[in-house]
């Protein structure tokens, strides 16, 4: 009967565990030269060459309407 290689399934364990470590590390190096995008409750930058949101639109025309008829 053949033995099994215990060094081989160790070694397998550390290569998966190194691994894991430096996809974490990339993660946080990421996350620390990007913070705003990792982070869901940041307000959204407006991006030039959108159009207003159609709540934004109408707020705009309401107040522009109101001061031209006063003197």
């Amino acid at each position: 009967m053949a033995r099994q290689n215990y060094q081989h399934g160790k070694r397998q364990r550390e290569l998966a565990k190194k691994q894991k470590q430096d996809e974490k590390l990339q993660r946080r190096l990421e996350r620390k030269n990007n913070p705003q995008s990792d982070d869901p409750n940041a307000p959204a930058e407006p991006q030039d060459g959108l159009e207003p949101a159609e709540g934004e639109e109408q707020e705009t025309a309401a107040s522009a309407e109101g001061t031209e008829g006063e003197p």
